[in-house]
């Protein structure tokens, strides 16, 4: 055998050896999609972004391959963005998380598929391919992202609603306490007229007392008195 033979059996070995490799990792690839977010079914009105995000920003996924991983500083992201100003472009599926999303798209007369990762309205990452296998596997894994992505979001939005759950606890316990606390002023306050009242009436019925033993002392000199006036009168009377 010569040396081109050689080399062109190595060279196919090679390419064998790749190709299993690959399916075995396809085949690896976990289906996150029934634990994503919300999923719109296919042929809704969705509003797709339009302007990539910062390259700095992005982040790199196990289900791309090399090739797969450059599309969108290929073009991809502008191809996409002219092709949703047309008809042509299907949406098969889309799943939000927060304000991140995935959409599998679907050109028919090409038979292209595009999976679009973006937050918000910019385009994070655009693949392209007509494999409908890869366009799943892809999506998964950008929807697996999404779901990654938005944690903090979900969780600062959450924390945001307990703070301002707290606060306007916070107000309403504040607010209760400051009308027991005027309650408990007034009826401190009452409690202090009412405790010199008491006194006062006391007071004055101590007085009355003494005011009326000296009266019915009077009384009893001057009944006293009228007895003894009484008897000096009648002592120089003949008894019947």
């Amino acid at each position: 055998m010569d040396h081109k033979s050689k080399l062109r059996q190595i060279a196919v070995a090679a390419i064998m050896a790749l190709g299993v490799a690959q399916g075995a990792c396809a085949q690896a690839q976990p289906d996150n999609n029934a634990a994503s977010g919300v999923v719109s079914q296919p042929g809704a009105t969705v509003a797709l972004p339009s302007t990539p995000l910062p390259a700095q920003t992005q982040v790199q996924t196990s289900a791309l391959t090399p090739e797969e991983a450059k599309q969108s500083a290929a073009g991809n992201v502008a191809e996409l963005q002219q092709m949703i100003k047309g008809s042509d472009l299907s949406e098969l599926r889309t799943t939000y998380n927060g304000s991140y999303g995935a959409s599998l798209l679907f050109h028919g007369k090409e038979m292209t598929y595009y999976v679009a990762l973006f937050q918000q309205k910019n385009f994070w990452r655009v693949i392209k391919t007509q494999d409908s296998a890869r366009a799943e596997m892809i999506y998964r894994d950008f929807v697996r992202q999404t779901m990654q992505l938005s944690d903090v979001e979900i969780r600062r939005t959450q924390l945001e609603a307990q703070k301002a759950f707290t606060e306007r606890m916070i107000a309403l316990s504040q607010s209760r306490a400051n009308r027991l606390q005027a309650d408990l002023d007034v009826a401190r306050q009452q409690q202090t007229i009412v405790a010199n009242q008491q006194q006062q009436t006391r007071a004055e019925a101590t007085a009355l007392a003494q005011q009326k033993a000296a009266a019915q002392e009077q009384l009893r000199a001057a009944q006293r008195q009228v007895r003894e006036l009484q008897r000096q009168l009648e002592s120089g009377l003949p008894v019947h």
